[in-house]
């Protein structure tokens, strides 16, 4: 058995993210203008020119992989 690739979105908060995660999956995640609107993990999935399906996974934003905040402490 294949396993399926997974790649993940991570960054700074309000990097496009979602955004990006949005127009790779087609998905209608909320995207706003400024940091924490995305505060828990979301999983999409897109198919490469190949065929080839991959899990994408969008995180929340974070500065540090030193959690200091509960969306950050998914992150890490």
């Amino acid at each position: 058995m294949t396993r399926q690739r997974r790649a993940a979105l991570v960054g700074n908060p309000n990097a496009g993210k979602s955004a990006l995660f949005n127009a790779l999956t087609g998905a209608r995640q909320k995207i706003a203008n400024y940091p924490g609107v995305t505060v828990e993990r979301k999983v999409g999935r897109l198919v490469l020119p190949s065929g080839e399906p991959v899990e994408l996974v969008d995180l929340p934003g974070s500065y540090s992989f030193d959690a200091a905040s509960p969306d950050e402490e998914v992150t890490r």
